[in-house]
């Protein structure tokens, strides 16, 4: 029979040690753990926007308007289940479409970008391993849905698609599934668990866009300056699958517009829409694109068409084949479709055009006081949201 535990003050001792020890442990956890810094503000009740706007309003009046940092690559306002998304650099507000809050989540880490997809928000939060410390928040109700945290570069902007969210830089791009599960990486990737999984790691990304199963970059190597299509679900996340390798001319070349199978790509002089085979099916001349590093087009999906703004010119695509169909010189953004028309942002409104024949049918006024420069669109619900530098702001049906 063994010998019954004593109290003797050595063994007091050592089992506070061992307590305090343990006790130390997971304080340290508890005050290092992301989570801890948080606050989620769920939803009174779930919200459903039923609303939508299918008639081109005879005139507008502001209804609100919404401070919302602009981050890296975000060039239109986020809308996730009817809901608009704003920021201010480390908490994130849903908004109803008539502007009042319906939940909010509070961090006190610096956000990297957002993305929308899966009627989900997803967040990249910067921490001392970089921009790979992610939530993602359901639309509607306002409550947690998926988290993820991994080493990820410093800086990243967004890169989404209906059913992808990810990052993207210079270094790597990264792409997540709906429970923020990694799909692939490609690029420099930082301690490789296997050598040569990477096979073009020595290469500087200029750009990369994503829709459904496609993955396209733009990258300059030693050897030129490449389009790479590849897989967006590859048997090994951290292998590549890639389908195409394309060589450019130009290392100005960069990415802006992708369908499910297709790729427009800018060359510095000229638009090349190029298929799934790597074949160039349309040649257009296009000003030269004043770019240096990574590009972030400034896109919008519309239902028949995919969309660029320039800088100083929004370009329609049609997206079986990326050729371009349309080219509206007076726009100042992106925009919507509204029934069967097309609304862009111009100087002094919002135009009204058939996409198709590319004919101005009339001007809705808008006042936008002293904000010069890009503005872009979004609808949420029946109310078209405008984006001017950091403000959002609400626009309905004038009485």
């Amino acid at each position: 029979m063994s010998a019954p535990l004593q109290r003797t003050p050595r063994d007091l001792i050592a089992t506070g040690v061992v307590s305090a020890v343990s006790l130390l442990a997971v304080v340290g956890v508890w005050a290092t753990a992301p989570i801890r810094s948080a606050e989620l503000t769920p939803a009174a009740e779930e919200v459903s926007v039923d609303e939508q706007l299918l008639e081109v309003p005879a005139g507008l009046v502001k209804s609100f308007t919404l401070d919302s940092s602009t981050l890296p690559g975000q060039h239109r306002p986020l809308v996730a289940g009817g809901l608009l998304i704003s920021n201010d650099g480390h908490n994130v507000f849903a908004h109803d479409p008539a502007g009042e809050e319906v939940w909010r989540y509070e961090r006190d880490r610096e956000i990297c970008g957002i993305g929308t997809a899966w009627q989900a928000v997803t967040i990249a939060y910067r921490n001392n391993a970089g921009c790979g410390d992610a939530v993602s928040i359901t639309a509607s109700s306002g409550e947690y849905k998926s988290t993820r945290s991994a080493p990820a570069p410093d800086e990243v902007v967004m890169t989404t698609s209906n059913d992808r969210v990810g990052i993207a830089n210079e270094e790597r791009v990264e792409l997540w599934r709906s429970d923020l599960v990694r799909t692939v990486e490609y690029g420099d990737v930082p301690a490789p668990q296997e050598a040569d999984q990477q096979p073009h790691a020595d290469c500087t990304i200029t750009s990369a866009l994503t829709r459904t199963e496609l993955l396209a970059v733009t990258e300059q190597c030693p050897d030129g300056t490449w389009l790479r299509l590849q897989d967006t679900t590859p048997e090994d996340a951290r292998k590549p699958e890639i389908t195409q390798n394309i060589q450019l001319e130009d290392p100005a070349s960069r990415l802006v517009a992708i369908g499910q199978s297709d790729v427009a790509v800018h060359t510095g002089s000229q638009i090349l829409a190029i298929n799934g085979e790597g074949e160039t099916t349309q040649r257009l001349i296009s000003p030269k694109l004043d770019v240096a590093g990574f590009y972030s087009p400034a896109t919008a999906d519309l239902p028949n068409h995919m969309s660029w703004f320039e800088g100083n010119r929004l370009y329609l695509f049609d997206p079986a084949g990326l050729k371009v169909t349309q080219v509206f010189m007076d726009a100042i953004g992106t925009g919507i479709v509204v029934g069967d028309k097309l609304l862009y942002p111009v100087e002094n409104g919002i135009s009204v055009t058939d996409p198709i024949s590319g004919v101005q049918e009339k001007i809705l006024p808008v006042q936008r006081g002293a904000h010069t420069g890009e503005v872009s669109l979004a609808l949420a619900g029946g109310t078209i949201v405008e984006k001017r530098g950091e403000q959002l702001v609400g626009l309905v049906q004038a009485p």
